[in-house]
């Protein structure tokens, strides 16, 4: 088994600053994060506009770009450690940039699905790459710090993104949304080839061989704490896309609070974004198994209080905000350690690495997710028991891999 390559402490590049590069980063994975969460407060729109009859329905915008991005993530890693992660990072936002075009002017449902997947499908490398870029740079619990730094700016987006999809809405029709993802997302292609240095390190381009694919893949699945804590990124991510699939349809079907429906998915969002700088702070010093781990058993037993409130008929959109607030919390202070964690054994092989972590936990976050959307009933009990099986079962997970135990070392002492 490779030893993890030791941490590097410094920037890509002279020419571009730690500050740039955190920020460079969390715009390149908010290009995904806006082709979600800015649809949000659209979906009705959209479906009176094309004719969709079926409520839940309206959720396959979310899902089929969700599917794109999950599927393409197995392709650019190969490509990224054979040619580079920047020319792979340009070309495809510039087709994201034109598939948010083709999207502005679909004339039914199925063309702006179509142009969602493809969509989806160009923006997985922005999630592949970006983590393929921080590894290339940093190690160890410095590249956790980066994570969780890209994370707080990132966090940001979803934050604003309803709200903005909400006032695109208020000066044009759901169609302006997607060319303000167009802007968007050209000039973040723009800003990455003026200011991107390479970061791949010649000696580890790889060959796109058979053979060497399916060596890295074989050593991505059989590590234990890269698939493990994959498998645990899965659980979180799947707490995500449950919660944007149902998240109009609880405010608006069950709370009836649709004006302020973004600025409560804004507080929401905004506990995760405090949670990333807290991270940031706190990761160095403790490590990601003492802070992740407990935060993991923190978002269970909020998980179980919810359910309780919800079986007691208590629940309102007070008690929801804020045990969903506290829960996305918790949630984000496992999310980039466990990342962290799944790719700290694999610098030999990043990009091959983070394409096959990237697929596995997305698509299997975006299915358990699906169902959970699928499931919505008209209370928030299908939606909380979600997130209670998610974190129950990346418990488990975290101490199968961990041999029963919580909160110790640093696993660049034990492999």
């Amino acid at each position: 088994m490779h030893s993890p390559a030791p941490p590097k402490q410094a920037t890509p590049h002279p020419g571009i600053h730690f500050r740039e590069f955190v920020a460079m980063m969390a715009m390149v994975m908010a290009v995904n994060a806006l082709g979600v969460d800015m649809m949000l407060p659209a979906l009705p729109a959209i479906s009176a506009d094309l004719g969709v009859t079926v409520e839940n329905h309206r959720q396959w915008v979310i899902a089929i770009y969700m599917a794109g991005f999950s599927v393409m993530q197995l392709v650019y890693g190969p490509l990224a450690d054979r040619f580079g992660r920047r020319p792979i990072l340009i070309a495809t936002i510039a087709v994201y940039a034109a598939m948010s075009l083709i999207a502005s002017v679909a004339a039914s449902f199925t063309l702006l699905l179509v142009a969602r997947l493809l969509q989806g499908m160009a923006s997985a490398s922005t999630r592949v790459l970006s983590v393929s870029v921080v590894r290339d740079c940093y190690g160890g619990r410095t590249m956790a710090r980066v994570m969780s730094l890209c994370t707080m700016v990132f966090l940001a987006v979803p934050i604003l993104a309803p709200s903005l999809g909400q006032l695109v809405l208020l000066i044009a029709p759901w169609r302006g949304i997607f060319y303000a993802l167009a802007a968007f997302s050209g000039l973040v292609a723009l800003w990455v080839a003026l200011r991107l240095p390479e970061t791949l390190h010649p000696e580890d381009r790889r060959a796109i061989t058979v053979a060497s694919i399916a060596s890295a893949m074989k050593h991505t699945l059989t590590n234990r704490y890269s698939l493990g804590y994959t498998l645990c990124i899965a659980c979180m991510f799947s707490c995500i896309m449950s919660f944007i699939n149902s998240a109009e349809q609880v405010f608006v079907d069950v709370f009836d609070v649709e004006q302020v429906f973004p600025l409560i998915f804004a507080g929401i969002a905004g506990t995760m974004a405090l949670a990333a700088l807290i991270n940031s702070r706190i990761v160095e010093r403790y490590g990601m198994r003492k802070v992740s781990h407990s935060a993991l058993l923190g978002m269970l037993a909020i998980n179980l209080v919810h359910l309780a409130t919800i079986v007691a008929g208590h629940e309102t959109v007070v008690t929801f905000a804020i045990l969903q607030g506290m829960m996305m919390f918790c949630f984000n202070l496992t999310g980039s350690n466990f990342n962290a964690m799944a790719m700290e054994p694999m610098a030999h092989i990043a990009g091959t690495a983070s394409s096959v972590q990237g697929f596995l936990s997305t698509v299997l976050g975006v299915i358990a997710g699906f169902f959970v959307g699928q499931a919505f009933d008209g209370t928030t009990l299908p939606l909380v028991l979600g997130f209670t099986g998610a974190a129950a079962t990346a418990l488990v997970i975290v101490l199968i891999v961990e041999r029963g135990r919580l909160f110790h070392g640093h696993i660049a002492n034990r492999v």
